[in-house]
């Protein structure tokens, strides 16, 4: 058929663009306009032309609309246009605003009907016509807009099936006008939509483009351009807005476009270049729309797409954007505007690069929780009031929390906290230790209106047990705390949760908002792109470089320094020990201020990172100038961290901070931010303004917190059982209270007697008149779910929760400045709720099973009951249901009220005593906020202080976007970022800052991608294309390392070519040998075994697959291979645990089990891969994501064995790749091939778990005929392991005989034959009884077991037996009080006993000490928590020399004390280990008739080994195995053949072999492997420098003995030692400064007069230990330590023998003595604890000492009633025997000076009021006011200190001294002002601001 030139061009356009768009538009479809009339013909139409989610049936040429849009179809709508409905019946006037005819429209969208005939009465529908068009395209465009949203008649318009040619242009031009309106989103969204369905876009418009290229009138063919720019504008809105449902019509007309301007401009026609240039642009978005569509990820319209030019219309800037979502964005329907992630060219501007990427990253948090919302708030209007329908429906998006309460408010180092109460009950099923709801760091959204306003909350603490309760610790934002103080205390929220860690995202989006697009560090190529690389802007062509310190062995020297910018300069490859990847990726990241290293698995991208940081901060000169700044190094784990800076740590010992999660590393642990600022030394160096401001906030918070805690206490209580009505009487009317308190009538039968609680009685939980009734509750208590019973399990091996591990990486560490304290603070928190509690509380859930049976009123219940009666409460409590004001009101009788009535009512009470304590504390939350938040402030001042003087700071990416401020104020120059690839690009961004000049990205874009909460922004946007992989697209100059040092050959063909297109095999891989047991190294088991999902968590698993992998696991260990080998790797949690609970410790010990996601980085020699997809579906989930199959497949060095459903995942075309290769090689099959070890020809095949128990043993089923030492027949199935049958032990019967009475050995074959022990019976001597005496044993011996029958004189029978004699002491228990206050069962004999003894309280201590340890000791020991007993909590860190610390809990351990091992051949160390040794001057030993060493003894040897065979002959008479010089090995070849030739390193076996014989532990080695092996991870071994991570020597291969005396390896031996001795001398200190040391406490001492003529035992004893000769600086810190504390016990008994009278010195002294005994304890090594009880103590004793002193100088004043009364209380509390609190310490220090007040005794003879007249009329500042030797006080001015000698004018002593020392016995006169220390030091200034004041 012929058409006309428009129809071809129409018909070619849409067939060019169907493959792209999926439309299959037929061509004899496009039908010419044809003559009017016809019954509903449609002219024009596209037929066949299906949409996603349509069916457009289109038959017999009539439409018909199925549904109630009337035609206009959304996606999962269908339009089924049949027979005669959507008719017109009749004509068309040519009048566009009338119509004719019997026929009427159908009411769709627009104002037409859905079905049948328009009724009469409905007026009709005019479209809109020319005129209109006209006047409306004069008009603003948000007017257009308004008007044509709104207008019935442009629906009907755009259905037409004619338009003229001039009607068709003005349309575009009006539409495209509406479309660009900036304010009016919802209406140009509407608009959009009625477009994009239109006849009129799908039709008229295309025939209209299409007739452009046979127009042949020059008048209309010069306005093309006009209207083609309209048209463009036209679909550019379009697809915008509606970026998947209208990807077909925009595609096939932009082909049209196309095509249409090429012609118009063959013809003449002058196209501008900006049309073509913005037809691009739809371009470019139409194929990347089509790409994402047919990769299934482009799903709903849900976003506005912008180009890179584009900004968002109406919507604010980016930088005043709320970082949360506000209410409004939940409310509204408006799609927000997003760019995609533009990977492919350069951004248009800094300013556009950063609002991308702050709207991409703040969507992808917001989108799950609006949309969720949104989701809930349908579903409510659908159902109504239907919550109960609602509990149990679950949301995609978001988790939901039922009727959450704040209850508790906790003060928290961030500041106010909340516990926070939610409805637990539908979240039975959730196994909260690993599920990823309510995670530390989650978002919540609170709201108890419907959302109509939002609270935002994150999870602060996280404890599972709680979580089961329904329990969480939620921290609020700012602007929810403000409006929290609005909202009703009492009030119920809603709590949604959305899944992502929030935290990471508000410091990185605070960030981009607060970048200077001006200046954006790497703006050339980051946003610009522009792939021209140039040098570091510090290196210039004169700067050298010296890489000597990584140079190969023996080539250091040959290294010189040289121009880095030169590249012939540059040394070789071999010289610097790097292969040619290696060698490129360093001189990339030396020479370019943007290096980009790509390493693939094995490849060693650390290693090369670590030689680039090595030599840069070897030349910080080059890059540092004057200014000191440091290296930042950002890794995404805290595992890469951790191994980045060790591998650090190895060539850089200080100078390192690491900041972020918690390190696991030993070597890492005093480079903790943390620990370097809780360093005292920094402490004591911070700025006097830091110091200050962090004490007076500290108090502010102290005191804030101690009100708060009161009400928390209370409100705690609540939550732990039944209140009892005392409390509650507030809250409850009188009517109601005194109906509560009458006695109840129950079946006609009065109570009587007294009850502890009528409110127990009311809620039938006491009193036997209501036994019937609890019983009846008890019975129907069975039927609801009872708490899990927690039988005794057997011991699984160890597996990371994933809940723990995600947390690892959230949790930041080393700012909480209540971190320290916590486990002993929360302890002492439970204390004060549990005391509280006993009181409160009528009935306490915490103790309701702590007896057999327990009391409640008058009836005792037991066992069962007690536990379902429990579980009956806690529901009951739980619940959020209370009643209502108007139903209690109407209560009279509060005992007819039913049961479930009763809780209700109680619940009301409970809820109206919890807001009353709640209102209480708000003013001191709010008080506690402010001062949590100034001091937060002062803490990162203090970070900023550590991090400005480090030379590298390690942080991860959560730490980089915490710290982000302070890292603009470090602006560190050079950044190495390791895991780039993993991270996103705005956390890269805000990590830098405008004084970065060197960036270096590391990482592999080909493993895992950076992580998106939202799968569609991860896809269509390309959020999860890191800035690593997006330069690299960008075709920036980057090395991948080609050489893999993992993989054996056949698993790295895995990889290459189906992931990476190359990848070298390093030689070393090719050395390994073949898997013992298997027949292949790698293979792939197949099955089709269906799946299990996980109810929670979104999980999979897969049992049949577990089981396999355990059962071959238990194989592999059978091999002989050790667990530590083995790793166990899956792809989903739900598999993980399924794996966990069949992996019993005891057998597999040691196997690691992990997720693959949390193994990048990591290898092992076997992995087990469970891949657990298999459904009918075919659904795979994320294994059709190369990136984790690369991670997946390229773990294992050795041995690679997967399972799973092959014939399902080959569907996915890189599985199809991968095992077509594995079939190739017949590595994939149903079943696993095993061969027996010691059968080499029995082969056994398993395809499940069952079957390998055709090898029992790892062999076969052949029995072990190897014949034991015994004689007896190894009685196991063939098995590999102990093939020498070495651990084997016989369980035979032994056959010998042991005695002449023919008695046989009853031992194991295995077992040592015992003495006869056969019983026979036989009369014993002394008493005559009979006894079975053993067969071997004399009966005189023996002791007569028969009870002794005498009587003891307390009345007890003897316990002994008839052969012993009575004891004095009878040993039967009693119960007795102790002193203390504790009950303890005690001997008999303490109380008979004339003698008046106690035995020590043994109740043990368990206090949480400051170690984080329990207490050890017991309340005698601990003097009832006074002074703790010293943990003893093991330490067993290894110590430089080898050994372990045997010292307990130490936070740093000493030199080691054990005897030293160190010795040569001359001499042996007779020091201890800890101390350095004398180096052997003797000279070296190492010699044989060809070499000779010149060297020392300790020096390093400077001979090569000598590798001849020894000459020398053995004692038996065969040749030496060993070598010429060296000691000749004990063993031969010959006489011990299987002992010498015994495969340890695999060359043992060789005849010519020669061994060494280590002289330490006597074990025997091959000469070439021991050599080996003593150079790796030596500095001789070029492969090794990155191992060489910690000084210490090597160790025997066999027995790990440090090999100290060999001289074939003395070289290394005494470098080794050299190093050690060095570390020596650090730990130790050095002799001279341990000498300054001594000499300054020596002269220390000889001030203390006090001490020398109170004490002069202990001075004495002191001066001794100062003289000692093998002090260290640790043993002098605790000598200074006691010397300060005994000075001042010393003072304080000066004090009590001058100034008390008799009646106080008795007391006063004992505890004196006491403090003194502690002080001098063996064990005491003033640790933090330790020091913590003494100065406490201490202080008590001081305040007791003023209070002793003030009443003896008050004499009978201090009886007044009101001061004996006080004096009395405060004497109570001070002579008190329990640990003295910082809180009674404020408390005592307030009553002692009221106390003073009162009874004027200061010692100055003066009055108080007098004192301060005094001190206010002289005017000097604490610390001026001295005393002479006799009491009498004077000052001194200026600066406090004394300068001259003078006399005192009352008494004539010496007052004053010279060069600010105080005369002798001249000291502060603390009474005047309270000074504790002279004015003049600053440092002692700072001491005189008392905390207590």
């Amino acid at each position: 058929m012929n058409r006309p030139r428009g129809q071809r061009g129409i018909a070619r356009a849409n067939a060019e663009h169907q493959e792209g768009a999926g439309a299959a538009v037929r061509e004899d479809n496009w039908r010419p306009p044809q003559g009017r009339g016809g019954r509903g013909r449609a002219r024009g139409d596209v037929r066949g032309r299906n949409f996603r989610g349509q069916q457009n049936d289109r038959r017999d040429g009539n439409w018909r609309n199925r549904g109630d849009l009337g035609g206009w179809n959304f996606r999962g709508q269908q339009d089924d246009r049949r027979d005669d409905n959507w008719r017109n019946g009749g004509n068309r006037d040519e009048n566009p605003g009338r119509r004719r005819g019997n026929g009427a429209w159908e009411r769709g969208r627009g104002g037409r009907r859905g079905r049948g005939q328009m009724r009469e009465d409905v007026p009709e529908v005019r479209k809109l016509g020319l005129r209109n068009l006209e006047e409306l395209s004069m008009k603003e465009a948000s007017e257009i807009a308004i008007t044509l949203s709104s207008s019935q008649g442009l629906q009907i318009l755009l259905e037409e099936m004619e338009m003229g040619h001039n009607f068709v242009q003005l349309l575009c031009q009006v539409l495209s006008h509406a479309l660009s309106s900036k304010i009016d989103r919802q209406i140009v969204q509407h608009l959009a939509a009625i477009i994009k369905d239109s006849m009129f876009l799908r039709t008229i418009l295309p025939h209209y483009v299409a007739g452009m290229m046979t127009d042949h009138m020059p008048a209309r063919r010069m306005q093309y351009p006009q209207h083609l720019d309209n048209i463009i504008s036209l679909l550019s809105h379009v697809i915008r807005i509606f970026p998947a449902s209208s990807v077909p019509v925009v595609s096939m007309l932009v082909t049209l476009l196309r095509q249409t301007i090429n012609e118009l401009r063959a013809s003449g026609v002058m196209i501008q270049e900006d049309t073509e240039q913005n037809l691009e642009k739809i371009q470019n978005l139409v194929n990347h729309l089509t790409e994402k569509a047919r990769d299934g990820t482009l799903r709903s319209d849900n976003y506005t797409f912008l180009t890179a030019e584009e900004s968002p219309p109406g919507v604010a800037d980016f930088r005043t954007m709320p970082i949360y979502p506000t209410p409004e964005e939940i409310h509204q329907n408006e799609k927000p505007f997003l760019r995609p992630n533009i990977t492919s060219q350069a951004y248009a501007s800094s300013e556009i690069y950063l609002d991308t990427h702050f709207r991409l990253l703040r969507e992808d948090f917001v989108r799950p929780l609006r949309e969720g919302i949104k989701q809930l708030l349908e579903f409510y209007q659908e159902q109504g009031q239907g919550q109960v329908h609602m509990r149990g429906r679950r949301f995609n998006d978001i988790r939901i929390y039922f009727d959450t309460r704040l209850v508790v408010p906790l003060c928290t180092p961030s500041g106010i906290a909340y516990k926070v109460q939610f409805d637990a009950s539908p979240l039975k099923f959730v196994r909260w230790q690993n599920s990823k709801r309510l995670l530390y760091g989650s978002l919540v959204c609170l709201s108890h209106d419907n959302f109509e306003t939002l609270l935002f909350a994150t999870v602060s603490d996280r404890v599972p047990e709680d979580l089961q309760k329904g329990l969480v610790q939620l921290s609020f934002s700012q602007d929810s705390r403000v409006a929290l103080a609005e909202i009703q205390v009492s009030a119920s929220f809603l709590m949604v949760e959305t899944t992502a860690y929030f935290e990471a995202y508000r410091h990185v989006l605070e960030g981009l908002q607060e970048e200077d697009a001006d200046h954006l560090p790497f703006h050339r190529y980051i946003v610009e792109c522009k792939s021209e690389i140039r040098p570091p802007a510090y290196l210039t062509m004169e700067k050298t470089l010296d890489l000597g310190c990584i140079a190969a062995q023996g080539f250091q020297k040959n290294v010189k320094p040289f121009r880095t910018l030169e590249p012939r300069a540059w040394p070789d490859m071999e010289q610097l020990g790097l292969d040619e990847s290696q060698m490129k990726a360093l001189k990339l990241a030396l020479t370019k201020e943007l290096a980009i290293i790509q390493g693939p698995p094995g490849t060693g991208k650390t290693y090369v990172g670590l030689k680039i940081a090595q030599a840069l901060l070897k030349n910080s000169d080059m890059w540092s100038d004057l200014v000191t700044t440091p290296v930042l190094v950002v890794c995404y784990t805290n595992h890469a961290l951790d191994q980045f800076l060790e591998g650090i740590h190895g060539f850089l010992g200080n100078g390192i901070v690491r900041v972020g999660g918690r390190s696991s590393s030993e070597v890492l642990k005093h480079f903790t931010l943390r620990e370097l600022t809780g360093a005292a030394e920094f402490r004591r160096n911070l700025p006097i303004h830091l110091r200050r401001a962090y004490y007076e906030i500290s108090v502010e918070l102290a005191q804030a917190e101690q009100k708060i805690q009161k009400q928390a206490a209370q409100l705690e209580c609540s939550l732990r059982g039944i209140l009892h009505e005392q409390f509650l009487e507030k809250f409850i009317s009188e009517d109601h209270w005194i109906s509560l308190n009458v006695n109840p009538v129950w079946d006609g039968f009065q109570t009587s007697g007294q009850k502890k609680s009528m409110i127990l009685e009311w809620l039938g939980l006491s009193s036997s008149a209501f036994q019937q009734t609890t019983q009846q509750i008890l019975d129907n208590a069975e039927e609801e779910e009872e708490e899990p019973h927690q039988d005794e399990e057997e011991e699984l091996v160890e597996v990371e929760e994933e809940a723990d591990l995600i947390q690892a990486e959230r949790i930041l560490e080393g700012t909480d400045f209540h971190d320290r304290g916590t486990g002993k603070r929360k302890k002492k928190e439970d204390l004060v709720v549990m005391e509280l509690a006993r009181q409160m509380l009528t009935l306490n859930l915490e103790n309701i099973e702590q007896e057999p049976g327990q009391k409640l009123g008058e009836w005792q219940v037991q066992g069962e009951q007690k536990k379902k009666m429990k579980q009956r409460i806690r529901r009951e409590l739980a619940k959020g249901t209370t009643m209502s004001e108007e139903d209690e009101a109407r209560i009279h009788n509060m005992w007819t009220l039913s049961l479930q009535e009763r809780w209700k009512l109680y619940r009301l009470w409970l809820m109206r005593y919890r807001t009353d304590m709640r209102a209480r504390a708000l003013q001191s939350e709010q008080a506690y906020q402010e001062a949590a938040e100034r001091l937060a402030e002062i803490q990162l001042r203090r970070d900023l202080c550590v991090l400005r003087e480090a030379k590298v700071i390690g942080m991860t990416t959560t730490g980089a976007a915490k710290y982000r401020r302070i890292l603009q104020e470090v602006r560190p120059r050079l950044v190495i970022v390791e895991e780039a690839a993993e991270v996103l690009e705005a956390h890269i961004i805000t990590t830098l800052s405008q004084a970065c000049q060197h960036l270096i990205l590391i990482g592999d874009h080909q493993q895992l991608r950076p992580s998106a909460t939202v799968y569609e922004l991860a896809k269509n946007f390309n959020l999860e294309v890191s800035l690593f992989e997006r330069l690299v697209k960008l075709d920036f100059p980057y090395v991948r390392l080609n050489y893999q040092h993992r993989m054996r050959p056949e698993i790295a063909q895995l990889l290459t070519p189906h992931i990476y297109s190359q990848l070298e095999n390093h030689p070393s891989v090719l050395e390994y040998g073949n898997m013992k047991g298997i027949l292949s190294n790698l293979f792939f088991v197949e099955h089709e075994l269906p799946e299990e999902e996980i109810i929670d968590g979104h999980s999979h698993k897969n049992r049949h697959e577990a089981l396999f992998v355990v059962a071959l696991c238990r194989y592999l260990l059978c091999q002989d291979y050790q667990p530590s080998q083995i790793t166990i790797l899956t792809t989903y949690t739900g598999q993980l645990h399924c794996l966990r609970k069949l992996l019993p410790a005891a057998q597999f010990a040691g196997v690691k089990v992990h997720v693959v996601d949390k193994y990048q980085g990591e290898e092992n020699d076997i992995i087990l891969l469970s891949l657990v997809r298999s459904n009918p579906e075919g659904r795979v989930g994320f294994l059709q994501i190369a990136n984790r199959v690369c991670v997946a497949l390229s773990r294992a060095k050795k041995g690679l064995y997967c399972i799973g459903n092959l014939g399902m995942l080959g569907r996915v075309q890189l599985w199809s790749n991968i095992l077509h290769t594995l079939r190739e090689h017949g590595r994939a099959g149903r079943q696993l091939m095993l061969c027996c070890q010691n059968h080499p020809g029995t082969r056994t095949l398993v395809s499940s778990a069952d079957d390998f128990k055709k090898v029992p043993e790892g062999g076969c089923q052949l029995p072990c005929d190897f014949r034991l030492a015994c004689g007896h027949v190894c009685t196991r199935a063939c098995h590999p392991y102990d093939a020498d049958h070495k651990k084997f032990q016989c369980l035979k019967p032994c056959t010998k005989v042991l005695c002449q009475l023919g008695h046989r050995c009853p031992s194991f074959c295995y077992q040592d034959c015992p003495e006869c022990p056969v019983p026979l019976e036989k009369v014993i001597p002394t008493c005559r009884h009979k006894q079975m005496v053993p067969c071997h044993q004399d009966p005189q011996q023996f002791i007569c077991q028969e009870p002794c029958e005498q009587t003891l004189e307390c009345g007890h029978a003897c316990d002994m037996v008839c052969g012993m004699l009575c004891t004095p002491l009878c040993m039967v228990k009693v119960n007795m009080e102790l002193q203390c206050g504790h009950h303890q069962m005690v001997p008999c004999h303490y109380i008979s006993n004339a003698v008046n003894r106690q035995p020590g309280c043994q109740k043990k201590c368990g206090e949480i000490l400051k170690c984080g340890h329990p207490c050890s000791g017991t309340c005698q020991k601990c003097y009832q928590g006074r002074y703790h007993k010293a943990c003893n909590f093991h330490c067993g860190r290894p110590l430089i020399c080898s050994h372990v610390c045997q010292v307990p809990c130490v936070s740093e351990c000493p030199p080691c004390q054990c005897p030293c091992e160190n010795r040569c051949v001359h001499s042996a160390c007779p020091k201890a280990c800890g101390q350095p040794c004398a180096p052997c001057k003797e000279p070296c030993a190492w010699q044989c008739p060809h070499q000779r060493c010149t060297k020392l003894c300790h020096e390093p040897c400077d001979r090569t080994p000598c590798f001849r065979v020894c000459t020398k002959m053995l004692p038996c008479g065969h040749p030496c195995i060993g070598l010429c010089g060296e000691t000749c090995p004990n063993k031969c070849r010959t006489c011990h053949h299987e002992e010498v030739t015994e495969i340890f390193f695999g060359t043992e076996d060789d005849p010519l072999a020669r061994f060494i014989q280590l002289e330490d532990c006597r074990h025997i080695f091959e000469t070439s492997a021991l050599d080996k092996f003593m150079k790796e991870g030596t500095d001789d071994d070029n492969a090794g420098n990155l191992n060489q991570q910690a000084i210490r020597l090597k160790e025997c291969p066999r027995c790990r003995t440090p090999i100290r005396r060999n001289l074939r390896y003395g070289a290394h031996v005494n470098r080794s030692l050299a190093e050690i001795e060095k570390v020596k001398v650090v730990l130790n200190g050095s002799p001279e400064d341990i000498e300054r040391k001594r000499n300054v406490l020596l002269k220390n001492l000889q001030t203390m007069d006090v001490l020398l003529l109170y004490t002069s035992h202990k001075y004495d004893l002191v001066t001794k230990q100062l003289e000692q000769n093998d002090l260290t600086l640790q043993i002098l810190w605790r000598i200074e330590n006691k010397m300060n504390f005994l000075d001042r016990l010393t003072k304080l008994t000066r004090i009590m023998k001058k100034n008390m009278s008799r009646e106080y010195r008795e007391y006063f002294s004992s505890r004196i003595q006491e403090c003194l005994e502690w002080l001098w304890d063996p064990n005491q090594k003033f640790s933090e604890q330790q020091f913590s009880d003494l100065q406490s103590e201490v202080q008590r004793l001081t305040f007791l000492a003023e209070l002793n002193v003030c009443c003896s100088r008050a004499g009978d004043e201090v009886k007044n009633t009101d001061v004996a009364v006080e004096e009395q209380v405060l004497r109570r509390l001070l002579e008190g025997t329990k640990p003295f609190t910082q809180t009674e310490e404020s408390w005592a220090k307030q009553e002692l000076d009221r106390l003073k007040e009162k009874l004027s005794c200061n010692g100055l003879d003066i009055t108080e009021e007098e004192r301060v007249m005094i001190v206010e009329a002289i005017g000097l500042p604490k610390g001026h006011w001295y005393k002479c030797p006799k009491g009498h006080v004077y000052a001194i001015g200026e600066c406090g200190g004394a300068m001259q000698e003078s006399k005192c004018p009352e008494c004539s002593s010496t007052i004053g001294g010279t060069n600010h020392a105080l005369a002798s016995g001249n000291q502060v006169a603390s009474e005047m002002d309270g000074a504790q220390y002279s004015a003049w030091s600053e440092a002692a200034n700072l001491q005189n601001f008392d905390p207590r004041l």
